[in-house]
């Protein structure tokens, strides 16, 4: 359970810093606490995404994989960003990725500091 709990946090902060730095990545809301619940439930959101969708997005396109020597990593994790973002639409959630190049930007920033940030908190169950 404590381990949920800190890959939902590193989402969120992961996510937290993307809506920062790339323009076309919105959380919108009235006040911080709403934003602050949102942004909680779009880390939820990514973190379903990211374990149901995106192990059988990299089996379908392993070829790929092989050929671009791994880019093609940037491409899944931008197109995960761009699902978690019709998927909180449908949610009625105020998270939005305009772009794919937005979600290009957005994806490696996320990956890197989710990264650092399963660095720092610890992960035992």
């Amino acid at each position: 359970m404590k381990n949920f709990v800190v890959k939902t946090l590193a989402n969120a902060v992961a996510l937290g810093v993307a809506i920062w730095l790339v323009q076309n990545i919105t959380l919108t809301g009235n006040s911080t606490g709403h934003k602050a619940l949102t942004l909680v439930l779009v880390a939820l959101v990514f973190g379903v995404v990211n374990w149901l969708v995106k192990p059988i997005v990299k089996l379908l396109s392993f070829p790929l994989f092989i050929l671009t020597l791994g880019l093609i990593t940037l491409v899944v994790n931008a197109l995960m960003l761009m699902l978690t973002s019709w998927l909180s639409g449908k949610l009625n959630l105020d998270f939005h990725v305009s772009g794919f190049w937005a979600a290009l930007i957005g994806g490696l920033i996320i990956s890197i500091v989710s990264w650092a940030m399963h660095m720092v908190l610890p992960d035992e169950d």
